[in-house]
């Protein structure tokens, strides 16, 4: 199963499972999902899609009785579905500060609630959750998206803590700026992040699967210039880090 399957790094991490020769329940809520749905199935694959809301209880629990219909068991799990929101917190729209919470963080417990009670009680079972090197600093004017990456994070790596004597691994993905319509839907194009070159999100969906196959606790996925963004922001006080977030993402830093 992968959630947020319609582009990105969703749509990629879709394509690494179907080309291993999974068989696939796939998620948004957007009408891109049946342009992927098809383009996956070339791989001579059974796809489910199933378009639904996951910021909703109704459509989590849409998706989770799709999953349950197959009648077969989940191998593995990508909990990707993520959405952000750049500019000052004092004037960003409570509305979408909420959004984010409900897909990044809320969609993800609940889904993970059922997957891993499933996997558990079979004893085996593998989970992505997508996290980003940006859980690792405060996010100047990605206040709330920011900490949404840092509660995954954490999240993940608790759960790895739990599971420890069963066979049910969790490994947490962390991009860096990718070349997904985040930073479009974002409205972050004018900020400095949004306009500088990014890496692939083949390449990110690639390692991810990788190191999802192997149990892999984390992996840091991208370039080596993301992978020394994230090992440089582990000795950087989080004052400095705000400090530096803050040039990235800053409207019309662009520009600067």
């Amino acid at each position: 199963m992968v959630t947020g399957a319609s582009s990105g790094i969703g749509r990629e991490l879709a394509h690494e499972f179907a080309e291993h020769g999974f068989d696939l329940v796939v998620t948004a809520e957007d009408a891109r999902l049946d342009a992927a749905a098809a383009d996956l199935r070339t791989a001579r694959v059974d796809v489910h899609a199933v378009r639904a809301d996951l910021r909703t209880a109704d459509g989590v629990e849409q998706l989770w009785s799709a999953v349950t219909a197959t009648g077969r068991p989940l191998d593995a799990v990508a909990l990707n579905a993520g959405v952000g929101k750049g500019g000052a917190f004092v004037d960003t729209e409570l509305a979408d500060e909420l959004a984010i919470i409900a897909l990044n963080i809320t969609s993800t417990v609940r889904l993970a609630k059922h997957v891993l009670r499933d996997m558990t009680a079979r004893d085996e079972g593998r989970v992505l959750i997508t996290s980003s090197v940006a859980s690792t600093m405060p996010g100047s004017f990605q206040a709330v998206y920011n900490a949404s990456k840092s509660f995954l994070q954490s999240f993940a790596e608790a759960l790895q803590e739990e599971l420890r004597d069963t066979a049910v691994t969790v490994t947490s993905l962390m991009p860096g700026p990718t070349e997904t319509d985040f930073f479009r839907r974002a409205d972050m194009e004018d900020t400095k992040v949004g306009a500088s070159s990014k890496d692939d999100a083949g390449q990110v969906a690639r390692q991810g699967f990788e190191a999802l196959m192997k149990g892999e606790r984390r992996v840091v996925a991208g370039s080596r210039g993301t992978r020394a963004q994230e090992a440089v922001g582990k000795v950087i006080p989080d004052a400095l880090k705000a400090k530096m977030h803050r040039r990235m993402a800053e409207p019309g830093s662009a520009d600067q």
